[in-house]
């Protein structure tokens, strides 16, 4: 019996997609396992990459860019594991991750979503790897940098939950699809990724659907991984991942949060959101890269 799924959704990251397969070979899950890779269209040699020298891997070859709900609901369908694990192309296991994952999920059935400990290519934490339930007070808080102005207020440093150790197990809001395990039971209960998200925001959203089924969402600091961050697609498609990233964040507010507030703050936020999109746009165009 499969214990562990392994999905994986790239784009054009051919080069990253083989350390990352290369590493868990080196890491393996100690139980069964399977590996399954989404391909969004890539046109770098990533299908040829991963039938010559992966054959052990399930491919799902998709025409275009179907963006990220749509390929990991494919995956997690035919999956087999009693855990499933949703995972970036550009992490890089740097030891045992997987095994005191599951170790814990086991131990702990009320679990039903986690995330290891995701360091930057750097080997810094990645703070955006676990989080609040991005409600506007937090989302002001982290892009105006007023937790920074004032770090003793929890509220606006809501979003990174900076008061929180970087090394203890803690119960959080919500967690990155970098590296999201999710027990089987969860998503049986929880179902689907929202596929009206293309991108972004979709975990977030999916953390908060399992918590209001009673499942607890857990940062689980004892084995990490690194995520390069950006490098699984975005990087190939930059001015669709800035739209895409602003548009799902005004469906995840619309969704959760519009109802309970009054029309006209809604629409103040919806204007300051398009004026940070706009703003992202203009740095993107006169940015070096």
């Amino acid at each position: 019996m499969t214990e562990l799924s392994i999905c994986i959704l790239t784009l054009n990251s051919k080069d990253y997609l083989r350390q990352c397969l290369n590493s868990i070979r080196q890491y393996p899950p100690k139980e069964e396992y399977e590996i399954l890779v989404a391909d969004n269209g890539s046109t770098d040699g990533t299908t040829a990459m991963l039938y010559e020298k992966f054959p052990e891997v399930q491919v799902i070859l998709n025409k275009e860019n179907l963006g990220f709900t749509k390929p990991n609901n494919q995956m997690l369908h035919l999956a087999k594991g009693d855990f499933l694990l949703l995972l970036n192309p550009d992490t890089l296991l740097i030891e045992d991750c997987f095994n005191p994952q599951v170790e814990y999920l086991r131990a702990n059935p009320e679990v039903g979503v986690s995330i290891p400990k995701v360091l930057n290519g750097d080997g810094t934490f990645q703070r955006q790897s676990r989080r609040g339930e991005a409600t506007p007070i937090e989302v002001f808080g982290y892009v105006l940098k007023l937790g920074k102005i004032f770090p003793k207020n929890k509220k606006l440093n809501g979003y990174l939950l900076s008061w929180l150790s970087e090394d203890e197990i803690a119960e959080v809001k919500a967690v990155s699809g970098s590296c999201m395990f999710i027990r089987r039971q969860a998503w049986e209960q929880v179902g689907d990724f929202d596929e009206q998200f293309f991108a972004y925001q979709e975990d977030s959203d999916y953390c908060m659907r399992a918590r209001q089924k009673g499942w607890r969402v857990m940062y689980v600091p004892i084995s990490r991984i690194i995520h390069y961050g950006g490098e699984g697609g975005s990087k190939d498609q930059p001015v669709n991942s800035i739209v895409q990233w602003h548009r799902s964040y005004y469906l995840y507010y619309r969704k959760h949060f519009a109802k309970d507030r009054f029309f006209l703050f809604n629409w103040f936020f919806y204007l300051s959101m398009a004026g940070k999109l706009g703003i992202a746009l203009l740095a993107h165009l006169f940015s070096p890269r």
